[in-house]
């Protein structure tokens, strides 16, 4: 999803959601006894549109550095076009409401949390290795996606596709402070 993406596939991808967490709750909801507790934390949004920048701007930025390799010829134009990731960032609300939805458990509590980009940011007493921003996010997020880019394009673009990551990264982070929206909510199982 991305600030570009038409209002159907931000519903498919809401529906998705939807379905996939009711399912998680239900499947938890067995495991545990009457009175028991589950904390989540998941990425989400503070804001109602599931395609704001708070939620969706890093995986946009990726799709940057993929793009550049398009038109490079790097990769197939058909394969970035139908290339997706699985992802949807809940906001307060929608995480209350298929929590309520799906009835095995009651909201103890519900917070909204933002983390730094650049987790070092603020630190004064850093060595060289932690100053790059861009390479801090860029890592954090290889991890993420590796396994989606290499089952998809192969092994062989990940460095490059990375190196330019961190390059826009590093752009962004010297313009702009960013930060990811966590939803943290303590259940406990009816």
């Amino acid at each position: 999803m991305a600030s570009t993406s038409p209002p159907d596939v931000l519903k498919a991808y809401y529906v998705q959601f939807q379905k996939d967490f009711s399912l998680f709750l239900k499947c938890r909801s067995e495991e545990l006894v009457d009175g028991g507790r589950m904390v989540l934390t998941l990425i989400g949004r503070r804001s109602d549109d599931p395609s704001s920048k708070e939620c969706c701007y890093f995986w946009e930025l990726l799709a940057m550095a993929l793009s550049d390799m398009l038109v490079e010829g790097l990769i197939e134009e058909e394969k970035l076009n139908s290339f997706n990731i699985p992802m949807y960032t809940p906001s307060p609300a929608e995480v209350k409401y298929e929590v309520v939805k799906e009835g095995s458990f009651n909201i103890d509590r519900l917070e909204v949390t933002e983390v730094n980009w650049n987790a070092y940011q603020d630190e004064t007493d850093l060595s060289d290795a932690f100053k790059d921003g861009g390479y801090n996010v860029s890592k954090c997020m290889r991890a993420v996606a590796e396994p989606l880019l290499t089952s998809y394009f192969g092994e062989e673009i990940l460095d490059e596709v990375f190196r330019r990551y961190r390059e826009i990264i590093s752009d962004r982070l010297s313009k702009e402070k960013y930060e990811i929206v966590n939803v943290t909510v303590s259940l406990i199982k009816a």
